[in-house]
This record gives C-alpha cells, sequence and structure tokens, in this order.
C-alpha cells in the first residue's frame, strides 16, 4: 500500500498529514514548536534565499531509499526546504571517518535547528562503542521523545481507534551509558533519574496534552521494585501534576501498560515515562497500528528538534529490495512542518 514502487498514495499521505481541515490525520496529531519549550521563539530554523536548510541523516539501512520519498514528495509539494545531507553510519562506528561524520551532523543540526534522520544503526555484539542515536540525543539534550500510536485510515489492523502518544525521557535512566564491568564477569550497570529531567519530562507531556486537546496524561513507571529512581519519577509526576486540573492523571506500572495497550489501547492518550519503557512501548504500541513502517516520531529539546520514525528499526535485510515502507519519515517530515510556519 505504501511501497516505494508507488509515489502517490504517499504523497496523498503527505497532504493529509499536513491538511488541518483533513480527517485523515487531525492537526491534534501533529507537533508543533510550542511542545518543546515555554518560549515559542527559541526555534529560529536558518533560512536563506526564501528556503529553510533541514539538516539530512538519512541513516543505515533502508534509510537511504526512504529518505528520498521524502525528498520527492517535498519537491512535488514545493516545500520550501533545502537539504543539508549528512551521511553518518552507525555500521563503522569507531572509526575517524565515522567520528567526523557523527561531528559534522551535530554541528550542522545546531546550525539549522532541525533536522529529519533516520535510524543509525547500533551493533549489539560491539562494546564500548555508544549508539549513535542516543549520543545524538545526550549531545544535543534533546530530551523528549514523541511517537504518535494512531490508526491510519484504510490500513486495518486488530484494533481500531487507537489516538495515543507516548512521551519518554531521552537523555537518563537505563540508557545514561554509565556501565563497568568490576571484576571478571560481574557488569555494573547505572540507572540515573533526576529530579529535575523528571519534572522537565513531565512538564513537556502535561504541555503538549493541553496543546493537542488531549484529556489524561498517564505515567508509566516500575516504582513497586525500584522504588527510589523510579519512585521519584513517579512522585515528580504527581506534583507536576497539580498546576494542570484540567487533566485527568494515573499512574500504571509497566507490565500492566503492557499488557494493557495489547488487549484495550483505547484507553491510553498521553503516556509519559523513563527512557528504557518508552523504547518497549513505543514498539508495542507500532505493532497495533500496523508495524515501524507507520509510527511517526521526533525529538525535541530546548535548541534542536530532530524528527525521525518512531520505532527505531534499520531494515538492513530488506535494504535495496524495494520493500521498505516510507511512510513513518514521510509522517515524521510532516510534523516538522509547523516549525517552519508551514501548515
Amino acid at each position: 500500500m505504501f511501497s516505494l514502487r508507488t509515489a502517490q498514495p504517499a504523497q496523498s499521505l503527505f497532504r493529509a498529514a499536513t491538511n488541518t481541515h483533513s480527517t485523515s490525520l487531525p492537526r491534534s496529531a501533529i507537533a508543533a514548536r510550542s511542545f518543546a519549550t515555554v518560549q515559542s521563539d527559541i526555534f529560529k530554523p536558518t533560512k536563506y534565499g526564501g528556503k529553510y536548510t533541514v539538516t539530512l541523516i538519512p541513516g543505515d539501512g533502508i534509510g537511504t531509499e526512504v529518505a528520498e520519498s521524502v525528498k520527492t514528495i517535498f519537491k512535488a509539494d514545493n516545500v520550501p526546504i533545502e537539504w543539508e545531507q549528512v551521511d553518518v553510519s552507525g555500521l563503522d562506528a569507531g572509526n575517524k571517518h565515522s567520528e567526523d561524520l557523527f561531528k559534522e551532523s551535530i554541528a550542522s543540526l545546531k546550525r539549522n535547528k532541525l533536522g529529519l534522520k533516520g535510524i543509525l544503526h547500533t551493533p549489539v555484539e560491539r562494546s564500548g562503542h555508544q549508539s549513535f542515536n542516543v549520543a545524538l540525543r545526550q549531545e544535543l539534550d534533546i530530551y523528549a521523545s514523541i511517537v504518535l500510536i494512531k490508526n491510519i485510515p484504510g490500513y486495518k489492523t486488530r484494533h481500531d481507534n487507537v489516538d495515543l502518544c507516548i512521551i519518554r525521557e531521552n537523555t537518563e535512566g537505563e540508557y545514561s551509558g554509565l556501565e563497568h564491568q568490576s571484576v571478571s564477569g560481574v557488569v555494573e550497570s547505572l540507572k540515573i533519574i533526576t529530579r529535575a529531567k523528571s519534572e522537565r519530562i513531565a512538564k513537556f507531556a502535561f504541555s503538549f496534552a493541553l496543546a493537542n486537546n488531549r484529556k489524561k496524561v498517564t505515567c508509566i513507571h516500575k516504582a513497586n521494585i525500584m522504588k527510589l529512581a523510579d519512585g521519584l519519577f513517579r512522585s515528580t509526576f504527581h506534583k507536576v501534576a497539580e498546576s494542570y486540573p484540567t487533566l485527568e492523571t494515573n499512574d500504571m506500572i509497566v507490565d500492566n501498560a503492557s499488557m494493557q495497550a495489547v488487549a484495550r489501547p483505547q484507553q491510553f492518550d498521553v503516556m509519559v515515562m523513563p527512557n528504557l519503557y518508552g523504547g518497549i512501548l513505543s514498539n508495542v504500541g507500532a505493532a497495533l497500528v500496523g508495524g515501524p513502517g507507520i509510527v511517526p516520531g521526533c525529538n525535541m529539546g530546548r535548541d534542536v528538534a530532530v524528527f525521525e520514525p518512531g520505532c527505531r528499526h534499520v531494515g538492513l535485510d530488506i535494504k535495496g529490495k524495494d520493500q521498505a515502507n516510507p511512510t513513518a519519515l514521510i509522517l515524521s517530515g510532516s510534523m516538522l512542518l509547523p516549525h517552519l510556519g508551514s501548515q
């Protein structure tokens, strides 16, 4: 349905996503720049000759293929964007050339403020190398990940009327990268949770809910076991909730949330959680609405916003086979447009 073989369905989907009067993907599903910060003018994208310069990182695997789909559609719709492409890769991470390209991508994003990104590969077997995906978020402090889990009309899945948003804290938790082997056969991995960052992501989630006419925010945690770390995240959430009396709030243990998401996803609206749980539930959510090729997302900070598919699947096994679904990156691109003043 959304194969690279046909450009028209994808282009129609793009138009539906950016049309505020469309019933296919309502305006409430598209992130606006005010969601990243309390200041409305924090993002000032680079603009030359009537066009905005946006960093493009195609990523590994199917990244180049789906990025070409986005460029084709944006050009056909006369979107005023000039792409500054940086071909950084996680496949060769660790060598000097890859490290230099990664630094170039950081500089480009700092300069342009906005980026569209595919997924960078992180080898499971390689030790001593931090994921470029994680490093990018930490380096730029793009602390809030937004993943939109929503049925696409005409694409039949097991559940109907799914429309939820997963917001995860991007810069701490288990992904802090603080691991070491104390003695042979014993590894210590530190999970970092701070009140400051828990408060920041909670405020972001509540602000997002208000701006998008959402009604409920649910905190996902494991405070029954990790009483200090997740206990701090949960208590901070409820403290912040006191400032948003018009929104319904509750919290749920991640085990139960995973089961409830599969059994009755319609009960959820906005979900906010630490890093690891967000990665897992985003993939569960993607399965509910059609898979990783369907789900868009973005990563927001005070100074930079990077838009990328909500599920981080590289697709090395289908690279070059014309089987890649570009929908997730196309919709992620459509989420970028309000930052340019385009509707």
